[in-house]
C-alpha cells in the first residue's frame, strides 16, 4: 500500500487521540494533523521525533494531513489502524499469508461479517466448502524487537476472540491475525501485564482450535507491504517501555 504526497515533520505534542501538532521538515510550518491511531503509542510519540504524512485536502475535512508513520530508533513503524485489514485481505488472496489448517482453493474472501455479537474482518469459502473467518489486529507496539498487542485495554478484542472459539466450535475455521506495522521483530506477544485476561483466552483458544498468525511488514514513510511470518508465543514476557514514561 502506499499514500499519497508524504511529507516528513517532527512530532509536537498530541492534544488528544485524535490530533497531533507537527512541524513540516521543508517549511517549518506547524501544523496540525489527524492521528491514524487511537491508541496511546506513548512510546513513539516522544517530542521531537521524526514523523510520516499523508497530505489530503478536502472541505469535509477538519484537518489536511494524516500522521501515517513514525520513525523510532532507524526503523519506521506505520500507525494506521485502517491498514492491517486491507493488507491482510490482498496478502491472504495472493499467498503470501498462509492460513494453515485451511482446505482447498479460496473461492470467496468478504469483509466485515457478522458472527453472535461480533463483526469478524474477513469470511473465507473455499472450493471444498470450508468456511473461516480471520480476525485482524494491528500490532505497533514494541520493545527489544518483541512485539505486543495490545498498548492499551481492549474488551472489543477479548469479546473478538471469545467469539472465535465459539465460531471454532460450530465448525469454522477460526483465526486471530496480528499484522505487525514494523519490519525489527523477532517474536509477537500478547501484552499480558496489560491485559492478562486477553492472554488467557487466546491460550484457551488455542487448546480448542484458534490459530494465532502474525506477519511483519516493510515499512517506508509512504509504504507498507506484508514482508514474512514471524513467531507468535503467548508466553513470552514483554517489558513495556511505556511504564517508565
Amino acid at each position: 500500500m502506499t499514500y499519497p504526497n508524504v511529507q516528513l515533520a517532527y512530532f509536537i505534542n498530541r492534544p488528544n487521540r485524535f490530533i497531533a501538532q507537527c512541524k513540516l521538515q521543508d517549511t517549518a510550518e506547524i501544523v496540525t494533523v489527524h492521528v491514524k491511531n487511537t491508541g496511546r503509542c506513548k512510546e513513539l510519540f516522544a517530542p521531537g521525533v521524526e514523523v510520516a504524512l499523508s497530505y489530503q485536502p478536502s472541505p469535509k475535512r477538519k484537518t489536511a494531513y494524516d500522521l501515517i508513520a513514525v520513525k523510532k530508533a532507524e526503523n519506521w513503524i506505520n500507525i494506521d489502524s485502517q491498514v492491517p485489514n486491507a493488507l491482510a485481505s490482498q496478502a491472504i488472496l495472493a499467498g503470501d499469508i498462509v492460513l494453515p489448517q485451511l482446505n482447498g482453493s479460496i473461492v470467496s474472501l468478504k469483509r466485515e461479517k457478522r458472527f453472535g455479537q461480533s463483526q469478524f474482518d474477513i469470511l473465507i469459502e473455499t472450493d471444498t466448502g470450508q468456511q473461516a473467518f480471520v480476525e485482524v489486529k494491528g500490532m505497533t507496539l514494541e520493545n527489544q524487537q518483541i512485539g505486543a498487542f495490545p498498548d492499551a485495554p481492549t474488551l472489543r478484542g477479548l469479546k473478538h476472540v471469545t467469539e472465535l472459539i465459539d465460531a471454532a466450535a460450530q465448525g469454522y475455521q477460526s483465526y486471530l491475525l496480528f499484522v505487525v506495522q514494523f519490519a525489527a521483530v523477532k517474536i509477537a506477544t500478547i501484552h499480558t501485564q496489560m491485559q492478562p485476561q486477553l492472554a488467557e483466552m487466546i491460550t484457551l483458544g488455542q487448546q480448542q482450535g484458534l490459530s494465532v498468525l502474525a506477519y511483519n511488514c516493510q515499512v517506508t514513510p509512504a509504504t507498507i507491504e506484508i514482508e514474512h511470518q514471524v513467531p507468535f508465543d503467548v508466553t513470552t514476557m514483554f517489558e513495556d517501555p511505556n511504564l517508565e514514561r
